[in-house]
């Protein structure tokens, strides 16, 4: 008997090539849809974070800000392509928007003209390509349609977030001695003698950080938590040295600002442990707290002590005007009181002038910035009336450009750092110093409102238990501009 043969199966391998074809192409497709959906996310990352950096840099908590920094995110993106390189990116300010924070949710963030008209506390530009027109973002899904129902388009939009990670203020805060930021001392009938005194401290005028109090004739210091912005509660190990002192020897903190919340405070600056981590800045690195590349020394590490003070006549006979207490209510110097103690004589005063310069109240301006060149400041020939009773005659002071100091000055008021560590970093012996509204709180540890920040010149290296500094002003909060790095 004959075998019963199988019916046959023609055409049977041809369907299951014809099945494994549109897999294969939809497989094929899928990896090609999504290899250009990869490549558009790179480029249009490579965009977002360009353009936001470039905003970011810009900001400074003013409505002139925001403008500069929509005007640096639209030359960024005109050097970036995209889809291989062969479309310029139709850039909108519409993808560009401010916060006060980089972690702010979606509705908290503005747009240029908003933010321009609310500039203050936004540090934190956010870019979103999604925002710019729907054929850069939007790829369009030639092959995955073999596979079936799939959107026509896939979106490879990109986000990124710049803003301010540190912010150039050493972690040390006295009390103001005023609250007021600017306000106008009459030194004389004369108005024209009106000076500007900023928070209670007056320009060119040296002040031992260590010994002022307005509150009270005991010295009040503080010490500032660098890792913990405002309003955000701090650990006690963020106060010990070994924490703190990279950040005296930078001169920064690990923080956007210093106002919009209470600081995390230690009261009684460690001055004894840290005071050779200021000293960083006369290009002393005795102890291995600080290296130069992080903390490099002044260009001008010349010690302005008061014993060689050049420029003034009779001589100075402290290196910081003396300290004068009044009725035991406030812990100040013999130049502050208005007017002068009848007791007061030239030697007195301290070093004048070693940096910067008294300023007419007249020429003073309640504006975010300083004038590039600062304010016109006051001749020598105004000692006589600024600095009443008794006061000293400005002998062979530097002539010529209104700026002119002894510190910009050379030849005898100069020292370059050593080789190794030339040309040094102009300006770094001026310590930004936060400015606390006082009395704080009371306790080892608090916390404290910033008014401002005072700009300190350290006229000779510290101490132990003193910080030489001349007066230089306020230093205007949107000056204070520190790293700016992606945040993602």
């Amino acid at each position: 008997m004959r075998p019963t043969r199988l019916p046959r199966q023609r055409g049977a391998i041809f369907v299951m090539f014809a099945v494994m074809v549109v897999a294969l192409l939809s497989m094929a497709g899928l990896a090609l849809d999504l290899a250009q959906a990869y490549n558009r996310r790179v480029e249009l990352q490579a965009l977002a974070d360009a353009v936001a950096l470039a905003a970011a840099r810009e900001l400074n908590g003013t409505s002139a800000g925001i403008d500069k920094a929509v005007s640096a995110a639209a030359t960024a993106a005109l050097g970036y392509t995209y889809q291989y390189n062969t479309q310029s990116v139709p850039w909108s300010s519409a993808a560009l928007s401010f916060a006060a924070a980089p972690a702010t949710p979606d509705g908290g963030w503005s747009d240029a003209a908003s933010a321009s008209s609310a500039p203050a506390g936004l540090l934190y530009a956010r870019v979103d390509t999604a925002a710019l027109d729907a054929s850069v973002s939007n790829v369009a899904t030639l092959f995955m349609r073999f596979g079936g129902a799939v959107p026509a388009s896939i979106s490879a939009a990109a986000r990124a977030v710049a803003g301010r990670m540190t912010i150039p203020v050493t972690p040390l805060a006295i009390c103001a001695q005023a609250a007021a930021p600017a306000a106008s001392r009459a030194n004389s009938a004369n108005p024209a003698y009106n000076e500007l005194v900023e928070f209670g401290f007056r320009r060119g005028v040296a002040y031992n950080l260590m010994n002022l109090n307005p509150n009270g004739s005991t010295p009040e210091n503080f010490l500032i938590d660098p890792l913990s912005p405002p309003g955000v509660p701090g650990a006690a190990g963020n106060f010990s040295t070994s924490v703190v002192g990279p950040f005296v020897c930078a001169g920064t903190m690990l923080m956007p600002g210093v106002t919009g919340g209470t600081l995390n405070v230690q009261r009684g600056f460690p001055l004894a442990s840290l005071y050779l981590h200021l000293n960083s800045r006369f290009d002393n690195y005795s102890g291995g707290n600080c290296m130069p590349e992080p903390a490099p020394p002044d260009s001008n590490i010349k010690s302005f002590a008061y014993s060689g003070i050049s420029w003034m006549s009779p001589a100075a006979a402290t290196q910081t005007a003396a300290t004068w207490t009044s009725g035991g209510v406030k812990l100040w110097t013999r130049a502050d009181p208005l007017p002068g103690d009848s007791s007061n004589t030239a030697p007195q005063y301290g070093p004048l002038w070693s940096f910067a310069k008294a300023v007419p109240y007249s020429a003073y301006s309640a504006s975010p910035t300083e004038p590039a060149a600062g304010y016109t400041p006051f001749a020598t020939s105004a000692w006589s009336t600024l600095y009443t009773p008794g006061p000293p005659s400005a002998s062979g002071y530097p002539a010529g450009a209104v700026t002119a100091t002894p510190y910009s000055s050379g030849s005898a008021n100069f020292q370059a750092p050593s080789a190794a560590h030339q040309p040094g970093q102009a300006k770094r012996r001026v310590l930004n110093v936060a400015l606390l509204s006082c009395p704080v709180p009371a306790g080892a540890t608090a916390s404290a409102t910033v008014l401002g920040v005072g700009r300190f010149f350290m006229t000779v290296p510290a101490t132990t238990t003193v910080i030489s500094t001349e007066f230089a002003g306020a230093a205007p909060l949107s000056s204070l501009t520190g790293a700016v790095e992606l945040q993602r």
